[in-house]
């Protein structure tokens, strides 16, 4: 088995001490600067094996300094928790990749062993106190883990056309799929500005994740902002007030209220995404409008070695109240300068090149302090009976602004009660103009439900409008709009969703080309080149669209599912299920049924898939997602990359005659928590494609073959079927 190297601090079951990994972060980091000091002896000691899984929980603050913290627990017992944290995101990163390959390492043979390991021949606990591990054995690293020579694995064109160059960034509009010259403008449309700057991904990361002092060197734009909540780790609310003096004269100053999401890439890549929300701890200030930002975000790619990045900055904004004084010419002249806050942060990182490293720990005290320090105060919170919202060291108001109720440290998070509404679209009955006089969220808090059509539920206002269980969204779920049950529906699993090959109908499924996709070649081991995947080993025979007040575990075994109906008439086919479970105080349930024709024993792989253990199961299952059609903030936040779902995810497998089904637990994750919010709030607007494969890592396993593909359409959870 694999150990954790004695110079990670940890934690055992009881937690993550504030002081014990405050002080042993700074020891760790000052002991790796001694190359020929021997290793400090570890608090605690973990042997990896195949039972083991890895949890980003993104930032926290600790004794007044931010750590990115992840989580080790067996999933064998659940107490049994390590609790880790790196000074830097990209440090994180590269711990969970190592110690995700060295849980992939311990599995087992699946040619040698079919059988699953009986939980009782396993130790109680495999995380320990201990004052030398019992053996040293360095995380290993194997090749076929390593990152993807591509950053994509799905061949889709690009929806981007290039209109300009302005102060040294390349300017690019959306174009809709008629408009192939990209000739039309929507009154509000999205715009990215494209450019390089001279640093590094993770320090451009913290500078944009800053809202302190620091950030008024290069955003023009801001004034002075607060984190009005902290969800978890990767996401939380922030209020973003801008300055008036480069908006258009006479237009009022603008203020944003977004809830943020971010995470990194196992290349180096940060995705930053925002949209607008409404909170009921922070109303439409006196003296701002409200602006409503559709979609928006940063992509920070890193090129050269990492030494430089490709930035990415995208917004779609409605600035509200002023088109009666401006054309939409003159909106777009103002998304386009506020995009141009990219080459004044390219022109910060270019001023610092010489003294500006990328961990930010030069001796340099100004260099040093000032985004680490910003960051800090980004997530930090306090218990106080009226506390005022966070304000910049530097930026000084006369009119104090205070919240309705105390802001609550990150460790009562679970038990807040607070509400934030996504912004609601300009269609939506809502009087703007009442915005302008002092407008509360409670008047949307009081209408009725009823007053609200079901099919205009797409919109990630009305969707998230309807959240009543704040305390499961305070855990990063969500919760859809409560409908009604028909008791005396009788349900047949494998059928609850329609199937249109066409495309046209809206909550239906079909097939998805399978040439979209991209992966490995017969000689990816030696070349690293991935191709178009020519056909699908399973046939999509049926859908469930589901939900219920709790999980639906196992559904091929229930009676009514036409898995059970091919059972009983003594067929020989077999069906592979994957059931996507969605968390929350409503349980919603997709479910994709495929079924193999030819005797599973003639395809090898696929076979050790269905009679190895879980762990085996879990290094190989292999996802490839692609929104095809939807919001480009949505389409970042759930990318083109193959992901090993096991090793992100729980998967719960059920074995019978003729199937094997995986019920996959998106609540295990915060991150992919983050990013099913997301996506679920556009539900209504989205074409949803994904591929299904076991993946290949030796010479006899490739090429590898799509087990299945599937194209979700415009899913509506007011079509869900009752269970």
């Amino acid at each position: 088995m694999g150990v954790v190297p004695p110079d990670l601090v940890s934690s055992g079951e009881q937690g993550l001490g504030r002081k014990e990994i405050s002080k042993a972060l700074c020891g760790v980091n000052k002991s790796n600067k001694m190359k020929h000091a021997s290793p400090p002896e570890p608090l605690r000691s973990a042997n990896i094996d195949s039972y083991i899984r890895i949890t980003d929980n993104g930032r926290e603050s600790i004794n007044r300094k931010v750590f990115f913290i992840f989580t080790l627990y067996n999933t064998l017992k659940d107490n049994d928790q390590l609790k880790l944290g790196a000074s830097s995101s990209e440090d994180a990163g590269k711990w969970i990749h190592s110690l995700q390959n060295a849980v992939v390492k311990e599995c087992p043979d699946p040619e040698k062993e079919f059988m699953s390991f009986s939980k009782k021949n396993w130790p109680p606990s495999r995380f320990r106190s201990s004052k030398r591990a019992g053996s040293k054995r360095s995380v290993g690293y194997y090749p076929f883990l390593q990152n993807e020579a591509v950053t994509s694995d799905v061949i889709a064109p690009s929806t981007w056309k290039i209109f300009g160059c302005q102060n040294g960034l390349r300017l690019f509009k959306e174009a809709k799929d008629w408009d192939s010259r990209g000739r039309h403008w929507d009154d509000h449309p999205a715009i990215m500005a494209v450019g390089v700057v001279d640093g590094t991904p993770e320090a451009i990361f913290r500078t944009l994740m800053s809202l302190g002092a620091s950030r008024s060197e290069w955003d023009f734009c801001f004034y002075r902002g607060s984190v009005v909540e902290h969800l978890d780790g990767h996401t939380d609310i922030l209020h973003k007030k801008l300055y008036s003096n480069w908006l258009p004269w006479r237009m009022r100053r603008r203020d944003l209220l977004l809830r943020r999401y971010w995470r990194r890439e196992e290349d180096g890549t940060y995705v930053i995404l925002y949209h607008s929300v409404i909170h009921k701890k922070c109303p439409p200030q006196k003296g701002y409008v409200r602006a409503c930002l559709k979609s928006g975000g940063y992509v920070i790619t890193p090129v050269n070695q990492g030494r430089e990045s490709l930035v990415k900055h995208m917004l779609a904004i409605d600035w509200k109240f002023w088109k009666v004084y401006l054309r939409p010419p003159s909106a777009r002249s103002i998304t386009i300068r506020m995009l141009e806050r990219i080459a004044a942060l390219r022109e910060l990182f270019r001023a610092k090149s010489g003294n500006h490293p990328s961990d930010f720990s030069s001796s340099d005290s100004s260099v040093k302090t000032m985004l680490p320090q910003d960051g800090m105060e980004d997530i930090e919170s306090e218990d106080k009976g009226q506390q005022k919202f966070e304000q910049n060291a530097d930026l000084k108001e006369n009119e104090a602004e205070k919240t309705n109720s105390g802001r609550r440290s990150l460790m009562s998070l679970n038990d807040a009660s607070d509400e934030f509404f996504d912004f609601p679209d300009s269609n939506e009955d809502i009087d703007f103009d009442l915005l302008e006089n002092g407008w509360y969220p409670e008047k949307i808090q009081e209408q009725p439900t009823s007053h609200i059509c079901q099919h205009r539920l797409s919109s990630a206002a009305v969707f998230v409008k309807k959240l009543h269980d704040l305390a499961v969204q305070k855990k990063g779920c969500i919760d859809f709009l409560e409908l009604p049950k028909d008791e005396n529906v009788a349900t047949s699993y494998g059928n609850t969703l329609q199937k249109d090959s066409t495309y046209s109908l809206p909550c239906s499924w079909a097939t998805a080309e399978p040439s979209t996709f991209l992966i490995r070649g017969e000689n990816y081991l030696k070349d690293n080149q991935k191709i178009k995947a020519k056909g699908s080993l399973m046939q999509m025979v049926g859908a469930d669209w589901l939900r219920s007040d709790h999980r639906e575990d196992d559904l091929g075994s229930r009676p009514e599912s036409i898995i059970q109906k091919y059972a009983a008439q003594g067929r020989p086919e077999f069906f592979f299920v994957i059931n996507i479970q969605v968390p929350g105080a409503t349980q919603y349930t997709i479910a994709l049924y495929y079924m193999l024709k030819t005797p599973l024993e003639e395809t090898p792989l696929l076979h050790s898939f269905v009679h190895g253990d879980d762990a085996f199961r879990n290094s190989r299952f292999k996802l490839i997602p692609y929104i095809s059609k939807g919001s480009w903030i949505v389409k970042q936040s759930v990318g083109k990359k193959a992901c090993l779902v096991g090793q992100a995810l729980e998967i719960h497998y059920f074995r019978g005659k003729n199937y094997l089904e995986l019920d996959i637990d998106v609540g295990s994750s915060t991150v992919a928590r983050g990013v099913v919010s997301l996506v679920l709030g556009y539900l209504n607007n989205l074409v949803i494609e994904m591929a299904f494969l076991v993946q290949g890592n030796n010479e006899e396993e490739l090429p590898e073959i799509l087990l299945g593909t599937c194209r979700l359409n415009n899913l509506d959870v007011s079509k869900s079927v009752p269970v």
